[in-house]
């Protein structure tokens, strides 16, 4: 597979684009004066604490209190025993106005603050340290037991007593001096934090974690890297100056496309407008549907213009494997977190389900944030979750419709017709203009003159005005009355 990272950078904003054989992968987008908040670590006071939900809200100097379930307030060995967290109920753990070191792991969402844990992880190119940790675990892409028992005995063997460490999978291609080098960065980074966390006041922010282009940079695996094309000599500098600092071991070819913008050249915008489609067409003719709800994400395959040559079960079976591919492709681009159901087309032979779940394990594989794939439910759908991290690519580049709230429909013409009417009705009343100025979309008009303006004539009578209506270009709800005077 040819790997490329686009680099893109201006006044206002960091873009970057990772390709797959020229096809759009990964997007990550964030303006300059956006701070990522995922990763950052604050001084906070307990401002609640809820045995209800055993959880607390902390107060660490955002818009919204963040919030502290029990199990994020206590030592991470006790997450392997379910037991020993019921045995510790929220108001044993924290009290009101107490003062914890704290670290964000979901940002906020809508009306919800952020997500906070106490025991807080930095994330280094080869470790991700665990402070206040007991334990080493391997990443599980990391799959030969050798490899994992390798690497296992070697980190253990580098961290000091009770701490702990998550080796990550580009560790596998590291020496052992990178690995030890890597470690002492983040040693040092932890003595830091916790020398500023005296200071600090709460609330106050302690430790600022690196931005988005440093850690798509610090994350990237060399040996499946090919290029990184950069639109600016200033912004090779820059990318050159975080190699040096985050992935000093990071060898790859940069390019260099001056004055050009790179992403209309490799066609990541009209990739990124097809991402955001509610439909998406496969190359057979087949297509899904990404429908969002507050919940979870629906995911619905369909044969489309794809009717197959002889036999329907190799129809269908082809349609379900090529929608599996774009499924989990789309996952990634879409940045979709939390819980997925997706309805393949049915099936009736095991085999081809089998096949089709392997197929789908495979190419989630590709995906650097954690997915886990929980087969097929009773009802014939397959679920799966994968993890949130940071916005959406719908967030982070549309905003909620207006007219219709979110919820991608608009009242009929007929129906608008009849709401204009009322406004139109209510408008005389009070108006001492003999006529009134109707204004809305044509087809609204048309409606709401009816066949040979009879409808209109007859609403004149009822008001006791003149009504004169003019056509505008306006969203459909856009609805407006008021006296006229020439």
């Amino acid at each position: 597979m040819y790997r490329e990272m686009l680099i893109q950078m201006n006044d206002d904003m960091a873009s970057v684009a990772v390709m797959e054989d020229h096809q759009l992968a990964e997007t990550y987008l964030e303006k300059w004066q956006e701070h990522h908040l995922i990763g950052n670590i604050y001084k906070g006071r307990v401002e609640n604490v809820l045995p209800g939900m055993q959880a607390a809200f902390v107060d660490i100097g955002l818009q919204k209190n963040s919030f502290l379930y029990v199990e994020d307030a206590l030592p991470p060995r006790y997450m392997n025993d379910p037991d020993s967290v019921e045995r510790h109920q929220i108001e044993a753990v924290l009290k009101h106005n107490q003062e914890v070191l704290v670290q964000i792991f979901k940002e906020p969402l809508g009306n919800k603050g952020a997500r906070v844990t106490m025991y807080p992880t930095l994330p280094g190119r080869f470790l991700v340290l665990m402070p206040q940790g007991d334990y080493v675990a391997v990443s599980r892409r990391i799959e030969s037991e050798a490899d994992r028992n390798r690497l296992k005995e070697l980190v253990g063997g580098m961290l000091p007593d009770e701490m702990g460490a998550i080796v990550r999978t580009v560790a596998l291609q590291a020496t052992e001096e990178e690995i030890a080098e890597d470690l002492r960065g983040l040693l040092k980074l932890w003595r830091r934090i916790q020398a500023r966390a005296v200071k600090v006041s709460a609330p106050g922010l302690v430790h600022r974690d690196i931005d988005m282009l440093e850690r798509v940079i610090r994350d990237a695996n060399g040996e499946d890297l090919n290029r990184i094309v950069v639109d600016s000599q200033e912004t090779y500098e820059h990318v050159q100056g975080i190699i040096q600092r985050v992935a000093p071991s990071l060898k790859v070819q940069i390019v260099v496309r001056e004055g050009e913008d790179i992403f209309a050249s490799f066609g990541v915008y009209d990739q990124i407008n097809k991402a955001l489609s509610r439909k998406v067409w496969l190359k057979s003719g087949g297509y899904v549907i990404f429908d969002q709800t507050e919940a979870l994400m629906a995911v619905d395959v369909n044969t489309g213009k794809y009717v197959g040559e002889t036999d329907l079960n190799r129809t269908v079976l082809k349609t379900n494997i090529e929608a599996a591919v774009e499924v989990a492709r789309q996952l990634r681009l879409r940045n979709i977190g939390g819980i997925v159901i997706i309805d393949f087309i049915d099936m009736d032979d095991d085999e081809s389900k089998q096949k089709l779940l392997t197929v789908l394990e495979e190419e989630l594989k590709k995906d650097r944030t954690r997915v886990t794939l929980l087969g097929l439910t009773q009802l014939g759908l397959v679920e799966l979750t994968r993890k949130k991290v940071g916005h959406s690519l719908s967030s982070a580049v549309e905003r909620e419709c207006p007219v219709c709230d979110g919820k991608g429909r608009v009242l009929s013409a007929e129906m608008l017709a009849e709401y204009l009417e009322q406004q139109v009705l209510e408008e005389a009343e009070h108006c001492s203009a003999a006529t009134l100025l109707v204004e809305a979309e044509q087809v609204v008009l048309d409606v709401l003159r009816g066949k040979h303006n009879e409808k209109l004539h007859q609403l004149e009578a009822r008001c006791g005005k003149k009504l004169l209506l003019r056509s505008r270009e306006a969203v459909a709800s856009e609805l407006l009355v008021r006296g006229y005077e020439e």
